[in-house]
């Protein structure tokens, strides 16, 4: 929960990679945004639905053969009574390509099969640079944060240096490394893997990760290898590592590590790196294997689990509300939280209250990840990648630059404390005033927010105590129109703005209201331009 404090436009040069799947959902959110009004939907408004639909999909890279049975089953669907006796046949074609991308994407979400006797043993597979070693080192401290005592193995002895690499990142990650070997061409991985596994029994490791060599491209040597690994340790997971960039070849690759090595499990890597995420609405199809996790960045905290109706929710800018919340308890401490909204109540929330919560998040990107899980958040893409941590430092060092009394009552802060203020921080008194007058707005909108009142987001319906009164108010302007015509045009005008607005989400056609988000907690300010 994190009050929200403005950012000038001026000052942000840098922008954050878009994430992945962006080009996709741009072009399915325009194509729904056709449908969005007809009451009723011929064949032709379907053809040319499922025509661009299709046209998206392929230039997402997806696999042909994935596009066909998709498409066609949206046709199916789309052009039968679901559709045709709906009240709102729009919002049902969204339905049903919701439902289709969940199942192209694995149906549900699958967790790691863990051995009933440790260790659980999991084989990574995949080609050279798709990311397996860095990713060895994400699910190892994953599972250390679940409570599990995994060791890697390191297996690959071909690359150079990619022993020295496993070394480095399990002591990043915080999980010990298994490695007898030096690697460079040196040493037996069918008989380190064995080794390992006979290392964790010992030392009561219950996880054993087993990073394998990749190579430049599908190989008979490559899959020997894999095969003689897998048969040496009996893994209970075999997972193939995929790099989301992979484009078309996605397909041919994943199915070779099927037929040659035989696969349990998906993992994506370098999910953040491309826009368009074909390989993940291919794997699935073509290897019969769910996707277990998604690697979203460079750093070792980077990585989720893989959910497939979340993930549907995301390309279709739906938002997804539950990754939302989950981010925001990685990174929010729930007693401070609590703490801070009691204070919110009381009228008792401080510059240092909002400084603690704004160290919470500094440097680690989670701003900008959830601000991406929210409904419509592809409407509103470069704003959000133009938030950048430097003005999180900025506005930290402004109010570090304040004494404690200062910071626990900001009323107390006149002309020259202000000016103190801004040659203490490095900053002008203008960027102080811009912080202290939107401290004070965010804190009147978080005490109403807090005794049940809640702003009226067009497009929406009041929340709160207020919810009442808005539709009492709204009643009473209609009865009272005014007898003269271009008065009651005017007054007819004002009501459609404040009550006109998308159903849900940017995929029913609608686009989301940045002077809302302006005062809502958390993001007010953020969308400020100065």
């Amino acid at each position: 929960m994190l009050v929200g404090i403005g950012y000038p436009w001026s000052d942000i040069v840098e922008e954050e990679p878009m994430p992945a799947f962006s080009s996709l959902s741009e072009r399915l959110t325009a194509t729904f945004a056709h449908l969005r009004g007809k009451g009723r939907l011929t064949a032709a408004d379907i053809d040319s639905t499922v025509r661009e639909i299709r046209r998206a999909l392929l230039d997402a890279d997806v696999a042909l053969e994935v596009v066909k049975a998709f498409t066609a089953a949206i046709r199916t669907r789309a052009l039968g009574k679901e559709v045709s006796e709906a009240l709102n046949p729009a919002q049902q074609v969204v339905k049903i390509v919701d439902e289709e991308l969940v199942s192209v994407l694995g149906g549900s979400t699958r967790r790691l099969h863990l051995a009933k006797v440790p260790p659980t043993v999991i084989l990574l597979a995949g080609l050279q640079g798709a990311g397996k070693t860095t990713l060895a080192g994400k699910l190892g401290r994953a599972l250390a944060a679940e409570g599990h005592t995994p060791l890697l193995a390191a297996c690959d002895l071909q690359r150079p240096d990619a022993v020295t690499q496993l070394r480095v990142i399990g002591e990043q990650a915080g999980v010990p490394v298994f490695a007898p070997e030096p690697g460079n061409g040196v040493g037996d991985p069918v008989r380190v893997a064995r080794d390992a596994v006979v290392e964790a029994g010992a030392k009561q490791y219950d996880v054993v990760i087993v990073d394998t060599a990749g190579r430049l491209g599908v190989d008979a040597e490559l899959m020997d290898q894999a095969k003689r690994i897998r048969e040496a340790v009996q893994p209970d997971e075999v997972l193939f590592v995929i790099d989301a960039m992979t484009g078309q070849d996605a397909a041919a690759t994943a199915r070779a590590f099927r037929d040659g090595v035989g696969l349990t499990g998906v993992v994506l890597s370098k999910l953040d790196g491309d826009t368009r995420g074909g390989a993940a609405l291919s794997v699935v199809s073509v290897t019969g294997a769910p996707i277990l996790y998604a690697s979203t960045g460079e750093g070792l905290d980077d990585f989720e689990v893989f959910h497939p109706d979340r993930m549907s929710r995301r390309i279709l800018d739906m938002g997804d509300v539950l990754s939302l919340i989950e981010e925001a308890q990685r990174h929010f401490d729930e007693e401070q939280a609590r703490a801070a909204a009691e204070k919110i109540a009381k009228d008792q929330f401080t510059l240092d209250d909002f400084l603690t919560q704004l160290q919470q998040i500094k440097g680690s990107g989670a701003l900008q990840k959830m601000l991406q899980m929210m409904p419509g958040a592809g409407q509103m893409r470069q704003a959000i990648s133009q938030i950048d941590d430097r003005e999180i430092a900025r506005t930290e060092a402004i109010i570090q630059s304040m004494t404690p009394a200062e910071r626990q009552n900001a009323k107390l802060i006149n002309g020259s404390r202000r000016l103190r203020i801004a040659k203490g921080s490095g900053t002008t008194v203008e960027k102080v005033n811009q912080l202290l007058k939107r401290f004070e707005d965010a804190s009147k909108m978080m005490r109403k927010m807090s005794h049940g009142g809640m702003p009226q987001v067009p497009g929406m319906p009041a929340i709160g105590h207020g919810g009442r009164k808005s539709v009492r108010k709204a009643a009473k302007q209609k009865r009272g129109r005014s007898g003269n015509p271009a008065k009651r045009a005017a007054q007819e005008a004002r009501l459609r703005e404040q009550h006109s607005g998308p159903a849900t989400g940017s995929s029913f056609g609608g686009s989301p209201d940045l002077d809302a988000l302006k005062d809502l907690p958390g993001l007010g300010g953020l969308f400020r331009q100065d």
